[in-house]
Parts: C-alpha cells; sequence; structure tokens
C-alpha cells in the first residue's frame, strides 16, 4: 500500500493489480505485467519503489507513480539470484536492500537495491545467500531495523519448522555469516509479524499462533518461545490492526475440500500476550493479509474465490 492509502497493490498470478481505494471501497484500476510471477509485494520505506517476488530468483522493482497510473514501464528491473522459489520480500529501514525468501533452494538473496537502480540493473548480482531450512518463506523485520525473522517450514529430521533471528547489519556485507539464532517454530511456519517486543508466526500445519520474545530469540533462544493459540484451519498470512492492538490471522483451510473460510481475530494485551477474540468470515482461501497504517482497515487476498477483500475494523469485513 501507498503511504496516503489512495492505492492497493497485490500480486495477480503474472501480473501486480493496482486498485483504487475511495472510501474505504475497492476498484482495479490496472494491471502491470511481469514476465514470470508476482507473489509477495513490499514498498520501499520512502514509498518511491514497490518490490515484487518474482517466483524464482529474486523480484521485480516497479515505479510507484508509474504503477499506480498503469503505465507500461512501470518496471523498472529484476533482481536475480542462482536461487529459485522467490515467495516473500522485505526492504530494510534505510531503503537501500532487499530480502528475498527463496524457498526452493533453501536461501535467503540479499540484493543491494540502490546499487542496482543506479546501475539499471545490468549484470547485477546479489551481495550474497543466507543458507536456511527447508522451504524457508515468512519474512518480517524488527521495528528498528536490527534483526530480520525468517521462517523455514521443514529442519530435517524433525518435522518441526523453524524461525531464525538474522542480524541485519551482517546480512547487508556478509550474508552467510549473518544468522544469529535458530529455533523450533511448529508445523510449517509460513509467516511471521514483529510488535511489541514479540514474533508472531502462523503455524500452519499447527492451526496456531506462535508467541515469541524477540529479545530472547537473539539473547536466550531456548525460553524464545512464550505461548501459543489455537486458531482456524492452516492459518499463513497475519497483520497488526487496530494500532497494533490486534491480530488479524487468514486461516486458509487450504488442504480441506469441504470450504470453510475465516479469518481470526487475536487480542493482544500491554505485554504482547494474544487471546483469541473470534472469526470473521472471509472468502475462499484466504492468503495474504495486509493493513492500513492506523489498523482501522485489513485488506485479504482470497485466493480460492480470486478476491480481494477489504475488511472494516472494528464492525466486521465488506466486501468489493
Amino acid at each position: 500500500m501507498t503511504p496516503n492509502v489512495s492505492f492497493v497493490f497485490a500480486g495477480l498470478s503474472n501480473s501486480v493489480g493496482v486498485f483504487a481505494r475511495t472510501d474505504g471501497r475497492l476498484r482495479l484500476r490496472a494491471k502491470i505485467t511481469v514476465p514470470e510471477q508476482a507473489l509477495g509485494v513490499t514498498l520501499t520505506p520512502d514509498g518511491r519503489y514497490l518490490v515484487v517476488a518474482d517466483g524464482y530468483g529474486g523480484a521485480y522493482v516497479l515505479d510507484v507513480t508509474a504503477t499506480e497510473h498503469g503505465s507500461r514501464s512501470a518496471v523498472m528491473g529484476q533482481l536475480t539470484s542462482s536461487g529459485t522459489g522467490a515467495i516473500e520480500a522485505s526492504v530494510s529501514p534505510n531503503g537501500k536492500y532487499v530480502f528475498v525468501t527463496l524457498e526452493n533452494s533453501d536461501e535467503l538473496a540479499v540484493f543491494n537495491l540502490h546499487r542496482a537502480i543506479a546501475t539499471g540493473f545490468t549484470r547485477y548480482t546479489p551481495v550474497g545467500m543466507v543458507p536456511l531450512a527447508q522451504d524457508p518463506v515468512g519474512i518480517a523485520m524488527s521495528p528498528g531495523g536490527r534483526y530480520l525473522y525468517v521462517t523455514s517450514e521443514v529442519a530435517p529430521p524433525s518435522r518441526q519448522g523453524t524461525l531464525s533471528t538474522i542480524d541485519l547489519a551482517t546480512a547487508e556485507t556478509d550474508p552467510s555469516r549473518s544468522i544469529l539464532t535458530t529455533v523450533p517454530a511448529g508445523c510449517s511456519p509460513v509467516r511471521a509479524v514483529v510488535a511489541h517486543g514479540s514474533v508472531y508466526v502462523t503455524a500452519r500445519g499447527s492451526d496456531s499462533i506462535l508467541w515469541f520474545s524477540s529479545r530472547s530469540l537473539a539473547r536466550d533462544p531456548s525460553h524464545a518461545l512464550r505461548g501459543s493459540v489455537r486458531v482456524g484451519p492452516e492459518p499463513v498470512g497475519l497483520a497488526l490492526v487496530n494500532r497494533k492492538t490486534e491480530l488479524l490471522v487468514a486461516d486458509s483451510n487450504r488442504f480441506d475440500t469441504a470450504p470453510r473460510a475465516n479469518l481470526a481475530l487475536l487480542h493482544l494485551d500491554s505485554d504482547g500476550r494474544p487471546t483469541l477474540s473470534g472469526y470473521l468470515r472471509s472468502g475462499s482461501f484466504p492468503r495474504e493479509v495486509a493493513a492500513t497504517r492506523s489498523g482501522g482497515q485489513a485488506f485479504v487476498t482470497n485466493y480460492g474465490s480470486s478476491q480481494l477483500e477489504s475488511v472494516s475494523l472494528p464492525g466486521g469485513p465488506s466486501r468489493t
């Protein structure tokens, strides 16, 4: 989303959907076609560029103003690596570096965005790779930009997945040596968000939200897990809403033949402890969740019903 929230961007197979937002309602204004896939979408902190995981070795970089106008020249270039399976992306607080999880090659690719733009994306290679456990997907930045948190779905021979804490400064200069700690994180952890000195992870295979102390993840990892909350089936995306006092979770129910699509709402107390408040209905297979800065409105991509859903909080969902 752009800082003024006039537009919402979403990955639509092999294009980026540009949705105009007026009075809380959404209208598809344009599609920006990309050569490969358009998966995880994120903005640089200054709102100038849109970074879109390409499903292969990196990400596309789009000019936000051109994207809002539906310009064919919106795609500035592509960040590429030798890895495969790019699915989620994050940008450093200074906007200089891009981090992309490579699900198929079990790595995190680190790119110098400023250098790539300055050279016109010509013969550009990544700074390096962070080796991870099997199927890394979710990625989240700590509020101060000191740490990066990445989920991996499986850590053989265990059936559990992991949550790795990465030192951001080291990742920007020596990625292969940047992992500080790695802890078990339930079955198939796939997304993460950070707030209140805590890291919240959707453990898809455990039907749960896991709650970790961010301080302990870096300093005392064996005691970092603070609790878990059972939600609906196969949770994937999650976002902080209502001024970071609640979590909205997409219970994807992706492997069930009998559709039951819900959005779980969790309240966060002053210590960051989550408790389940209830559920909102959604379209089929809700997957990704994003929210406005105030968290008064959220946006959910419903993969099964091909919808971008607008959810007003509090007060329940309003589909557009």
